[in-house]
């Protein structure tokens, strides 16, 4: 993915508890564990950002991103973001 895609798909881990409520499919790109959104337990901003249920970093994306959650995009963020 170019810097641009990754930077809109980076968007959608803040604030983004109504498109993960939605999704079925959701990864982490700190850890790049992918997981069911029912696992999140914990989000931060006011309840509304998802705080990832295996490291506890709030770098959780959904397909509500507009892409597929797989491990080679998770890895690609973590590699531009941490």
């Amino acid at each position: 993915m170019s810097e641009e895609q990754l930077l809109t798909v980076y968007r959608f881990s803040s604030h983004n508890k109504e498109g993960l409520e939605k999704d079925t499919v959701c990864g982490c790109f700190h850890c790049l564990k992918v997981f069911h959104p029912s696992e999140i337990e914990d989000w931060w901003d006011d309840e509304d950002t998802a705080v990832c249920p295996h490291c506890g970093i709030d770098s959780v994306i959904g397909e509500s991103s507009g892409t597929k959650v797989t491990e080679p995009l998770l890895k690609e963020m973590q590699e531009m973001f941490f």
